[in-house]
């Protein structure tokens, strides 16, 4: 009972420091000049992977890279088999043809050259670093996208996310308040978050990379939950979408690059021999969905919660 207390309150520690860090960052960045175009791209897009980067990073450094492993390949199969699963079942998705090309090609880009440099069964720090320069590539690449054509959707999309979030803090003590107040909160929540999930696991026998793949790549994927939720509801099915092919280009690039090159990390057993794969299929499967007319339909969508399902069921020994 306590671990679990441990754990609710390490997840609702990440979801606020989340938040705290990205409205404090994009308040710095309006501060200093940036263009919402540019902060809600990269500050936005890495705000609702904070979370996962900073449980992998404290997985990495308490030597658990199993769990920091699990983490990334797991949200990322959440995201794409049950956040999109669920959001597509309350109301089918869609998503701009121009979005598809940029972001859905890079998402599953990144998941083949996540999988072609682990083939030797590990990342180094050389494949990290290879992993943050196709990050900023990417940045690049979705900057001068948006820049050509600033009234397309996707520039719409993180223009509106920055112009929402970025009205407060006002004053520069409060932008550092929020700034500080978020790392601190993630910091700590991440700790106790991974005390509670690692500690449940070890009491019931449960291995480290399923606790990664299940109970902690769920759980820090509950922002992009969240916001693909609240999405779906407002009648904005490209930004359910958008999110999520978004937080999968930088769990994989972004999260496991930075993962690392603070420490090399091994892919042995289930990682190596299944789960990256199924991180891989679901990636391919998603998008021969949404290049059959540029939706994700209800049928498509239950689909994509079934696999989830059986692809749960078939960690139960």
């Amino acid at each position: 009972m306590l671990l679990l207390l441990w754990l609710l309150l390490g997840l609702g520690l990440l979801g606020i420091g989340g938040e705290a860090l990205v409205r404090g960052a994009l308040a710095a960045a309006r501060r200093l000049g940036i263009s919402p175009l540019v902060a809600g791209l990269v500050i936005v897009g890495f705000g609702t992977s904070a979370p996962e980067l900073v449980v992998s990073l404290e997985a990495v450094l308490s030597d658990r890279p199993d769990v920091a492993l699990g983490n990334v390949l797991g949200s990322n199969i959440a995201n794409v088999l049950l956040i999109l699963g669920i959001s597509g079942v309350l109301v089918p998705l869609t998503i701009s043809r121009a979005s598809l090309r940029r972001d859905g090609l890079a998402m599953l880009g990144a998941s083949l050259l996540f999988v072609l440099i682990a083939r030797d069964g590990g990342l180094s720090f050389r494949d990290g670093l290879m992993l943050l320069v196709a990050l900023f590539a990417y940045l690049l690449w979705a900057y001068r996208t948006e820049r050509v054509a600033p009234e397309g959707p996707e520039a719409e999309l993180h223009q509106a996310w920055a112009d929402e979030l970025i009205q407060v803090p006002p004053s520069l003590l409060l932008i550092n308040l929020w700034v500080v107040g978020g790392l601190v909160f993630l910091l700590v929540g991440a700790r106790m978050f991974l005390y509670g999930a690692v500690g449940m696991g070890e009491a019931l026998g449960v291995p480290e990379a399923i606790i990664g793949l299940t109970v902690v790549a769920v759980g820090t994927s509950l922002p992009e939950l969240a916001v693909a939720v609240v999405a779906v509801l407002r009648r904005h099915a490209d930004v359910a979408v958008g999110n999520v092919l978004g937080s999968n280009i930088f769990n994989l690039l972004g999260i496991a690059g930075v993962s690392a090159m603070v420490q090399p990390l091994t892919i042995t057993g289930r990682l190596a021999t299944l789960d990256q794969w199924v991180m891989l299929g679901a990636a391919g499967a998603l998008m021969v969905f949404l290049l059959s007319g540029l939706r994700l339909n209800r049928l498509e969508a239950i689909c994509l919660l079934l696999v989830y399902g059986v692809y749960l069921g078939a960690m139960v020994p």
